[in-house]
């Protein structure tokens, strides 16, 4: 039988028929085998976690059939609770499917402490300065103590106890200078005030 001949029979017709009709079908149950597996058309909108403690979100994604994964803390801030959610990876009003992971940032329990700086001698406009560069407030309160020179920083104070550097308060945190009232007649020192 040739080619043209065995082409044209009605044997490889109803064969060529079968195939292209298995193939359909085949392609049909694979794409609604699809659309089932992977939740096509189901949609979530991801609600917003904004200032939720952590077991808040569980509950809340819990009821969407949703997960969350914590990636990292962030600088502390003021203006969210301790350890809530300040940022979120999708995004509210983000549509998701089920099972669908939330990334998550925390706001961290409070200010990470920050090593004191040496700052004892230098000018009071030295000392704001390289204070509030790393962090902290100063306090418009200054106590001056007697001293030759005028407005030059003699020592720190911290919630009312004097502080050195190399000691580590938190970030944030307001300080109180001890400055040289520049009527004295030598230099301020520890010593010195305790003696009078």
């Amino acid at each position: 039988m040739s080619l043209v001949k065995f082409i044209t029979s009605k044997t490889f017709l109803k064969q060529l028929i079968i195939a292209v009709v298995g193939l359909v079908l085949f392609v049909f149950i694979v794409m609604k085998w699809l659309d089932i597996s992977t939740n096509h058309n189901q949609k979530i909108e991801v609600p917003n976690l904004e200032k939720m403690s952590l077991e808040n979100v569980q509950k809340t994604l819990a009821e969407l059939d949703l997960d969350f994964v914590v990636l990292d803390s962030t600088s502390y801030n003021p203006n969210f609770p301790k350890k809530s959610v300040i940022e979120q990876d999708p995004e509210t009003g983000d549509f998701v499917k089920e099972g669908r992971k939330i990334y998550l940032t925390l706001n961290p329990s409070g200010y990470k402490n920050v090593e004191m700086p040496n700052i004892y001698g230098k000018t009071k406009r030295q000392a704001v300065s390289q204070l509030k560069a790393i962090g902290f407030r100063i306090s418009s309160s200054e106590i001056f103590v007697s001293d030759i020179a005028k407005n030059v920083v003699r020592g720190l104070e911290f919630k009312g106890k004097r502080i050195k550097a190399g000691d580590k308060i938190p970030k944030n945190s307001s300080i109180t200078l001890i400055l040289g009232d520049g009527n004295g007649s030598g230099r301020y020192t520890e010593k010195t005030s305790e003696n009078n």
